[in-house]
């Protein structure tokens, strides 16, 4: 009698919730797609066979809508590396000009515990935050894009969740029950998005690049109010299906007045003499989207060119859409031009609508309304963005950087250096041109290669692991040296450099590093040596990782681009220079100005060359290009590209 009850009540109660959540694809405006009936809740419930949710869940869901904190998820369809990091650091910069502070997650859904032990020719670079944290590169772009400093928690992949899980399992917190996907791991990444989504954030590094303006430090280590999620891969892999089912699963939690999604996919351009924007993709990816229990609210469309209006209709038509809130995200000059883009669809507006925001804040007020797209373009961080993309579009010279490593063909491999580069050349107002040159080809003699790296105006030795290549990268930081090229050695770029420096003035010609040379001498020819601390047989996140100090020498290079006698930069390295030949090549004219001392010993971190020997050589055992931001360059990249502009006979100050 109870089964036939509930069968009853389950068809009348199931259309009607089709019915408007049908009315929601339509209309931004309409009510919440699931009502707070009691009856109605309770016949889910006994649907699902009792609650499978945790009371924890439940009562971090409930803190959420309390708090009047929003999710907003943004997927990919068709194919990977379609632009959802952009996508999703673009949308943080609409929540940032609306007065909210954002934070970011992002959902890995490949089985390592985290990035640091895999192959740049795998997945890109392994980008470093403050507290050690070894992520995925998209963390480099939200933290550049929000101008937050983001910790290891902010990347979840499918190996933490799972190691999380089975930890629980062994000492006993599931009490007995059989562990399962369905609830154990999904409830997992609820717990985790929710802990990300209230965790307080800082607007800062403790790099000293950033934490030296005080008018960031305002509001600071406060409670976001929106969460931005990405997740990664594209919808329908295998491997992000626990995701995607705790995705759905969370926004019945905390309703659909709080959690929205924006699907981003692509819409490619085919025919020729008449070019075609083509929609199936876009259809196939919505379709299956929707299979899994996700509607979007949004579409951004991928593509070379504008959607057109036929286009955007067809799109409207077949994913139940609306037609406003299709977003052409389509190929610009440069990447900080896509959120301006999404203001003029005002996606923004659209947003605060969606989600129920209540109030919009310009220079510290408050607004009862939707952000006006005016209002929003006189915002004082709109103002910059704009003018930050003007710049790149209007510089006053140009200037040709070599880049020379062992991943050259790897486009995201120092997507941070690239990124730092781009940075400073903004500040400087020059064209950047990156020249990537395979440091293997400068070992055998190569004069092409040592041509095109003899042209350039500037060189940088980024880090990387492994001898393939070393010798080549020594040979370049020779020609820097002698040529009078400016010069930026990073981690092993660094390390190289002191080697060159040891063999050319120490007299020590066998000088390597116990990195590629296991049966160095010591004493002799040990320049760089494995850190005492370091663990051999573990790989994952036992590097020396994250922000640590660095005192400055008064009067050198260093103290004066930073401003200041102790710096916070962001290490990841297992090796270091031995510090036993510091004394013997500083006397040699190899300046040690940067050392940081701790319960290991001491540490040398920033060498260089006097001025009225080089213009510019540098090196940093840590990684500056991890603090630099669009609006403040860091230190060492600014002062490589204003000698570059000086050596060009350009004026650095205008």
């Amino acid at each position: 009698m109870i089964q036939i009850s509930l069968l009853l009540v389950l068809g009348v109660i199931i259309p009607g919730l089709l019915a408007i959540s049908a009315t929601q694809g339509i209309h931004l405006t309409t009510t919440p797609k699931y009502s707070a009936d009691p009856i109605v809740e309770n016949a889910f419930h006994q649907l699902r066979g009792g609650s499978t949710q945790s009371s924890t869940i439940e009562e971090m869901a409930q803190e959420l809508i309390d708090s009047n904190r929003k999710l907003v998820v943004v997927t990919g369809g068709v194919l990977s590396g379609i632009g959802k990091g952009v996508t999703a650091s673009s949308i943080g910069v609409l929540f940032r000009a609306m007065g909210y502070r954002v934070t970011a997650l992002k959902i890995d859904p490949y089985l390592n515990v985290d990035a640091g032990t895999m192959s740049p020719f795998e997945h890109g670079e392994v980008f470093v935050l403050d507290d050690g944290g070894e992520t995925d590169l998209d963390l480099g772009n939200y933290e550049r894009f929000l101008s937050v400093c983001l910790t290891k928690n902010s990347n979840l992949s499918t190996g933490k969740i799972y190691q999380q899980v089975i930890e629980k399992e062994r000492v006993g917190d599931y009490l007995g029950k059989t562990v399962q996907v369905v609830p154990h791991v999904s409830d997992a990444i609820q717990q985790w998005v929710l802990e990300v989504a209230k965790a307080p954030i800082t607007h800062f590094s403790k790099a000293t690049a950033m934490a030296t303006d005080t008018s960031r430090q305002d509001n600071d280590s406060m409670e976001p109010e929106i969460c931005i999620v990405e997740l990664g891969g594209t919808l329908g892999d295998i491997e992000s299906m626990p995701f995607v089912e705790a995705l759905r699963q969370l926004q019945e939690q905390v309703g659909y007045k709080n959690m929205c999604f924006v699907h981003v996919s692509l819409v490619p351009v085919l025919g020729s003499p008449i070019s075609e924007q083509k929609t199936k993709p876009t259809q196939h990816s919505v379709k299956m989207m929707m299979q899994l229990g996700l509607r979007p609210d949004f579409l951004c469309c991928r593509g070379k060119e504008m959607l057109g209006d036929d286009t955007r209709k067809k799109l409207a038509l077949f994913t139940s859409v609306p037609e406003q809130a299709i977003i052409s995200l389509h190929d610009v000059s440069n990447i900080y031009r896509v959120p301006l883009m999404m203001v003029e669809q005002n996606l923004c507006g659209m947003l605060a609508q969606r989600l129920r925001l209540p109030k919009y804040r310009k220079h510290g007020l408050k607004y009862n309304a939707a952000p006006d797209l005016c209002e929003l373009r006189n915002s004082k961080l709109f103002r910059e963005w704009t003018q930050l993309a003007n710049s790149v579009d209007q510089p006053e010279n140009d200037c040709t950087i070599a880049m020379v490593g062992k991943y050259c063909d790897q486009g995201d491999a120092y997507l941070s250096v690239v990124k730092a580069l781009t940075h400073a050349s903004i500040a400087t107002k020059q064209k950047l041109t990156i020249e990537f040159i395979d440091s293997s080809e400068l070992e055998g003699g190569n004069e092409e290669t040592m041509a095109r790296l003899l042209k350039c105006d500037g060189m940088v030795v980024p880090g990387g692991f492994g001898s393939r290549g070393f010798e080549g990268k020594i040979n370049a930081i020779r020609k820097a040296r002698e040529e009078k090229i400016p010069f930026l050695g990073i981690c092993l770029g660094m390390q190289a450099a002191v080697i060159e420096y040891a063999r050319s003035f120490g007299g020590m010609p066998t000088a390597h590093s116990a990195e590629f040379q296991k049966d160095l001498v010591e004493g002799e020819d040990d320049v760089v040596i494995f850190m005492p601390e370091g663990d051999r047989e573990r790989m994952g996140g036992t590097m020396r990782l994250g922000a640590r100090e660095t005192i400055l020498r008064d009067g050198s290079l260093a103290r004066k681009l930073y401003g200041h006698e102790r710096i916070m930069e962001r290490h990841r390295h297992r090796y270091e220079v031995n510090p036993i030949y510091a004394r013997k090549l500083e006397g040699l004219g190899l300046k040690f100005v940067g050392k940081n001392t701790d319960a290991s010993g001491e540490r040398m971190e920033v060498i260089e060359l006097d001025n009225d020997v080089h213009p510019y050589f540098v090196g940093a055992q840590f990684h500056p290009e991890f603090t630099s931001r669009p609006e403040k360059p860091n230190p060492m990249f600014l002062g490589l590209l204003e000698v570059v502009k000086k050596q060009k006979g350009f004026d650095v100050s205008s």
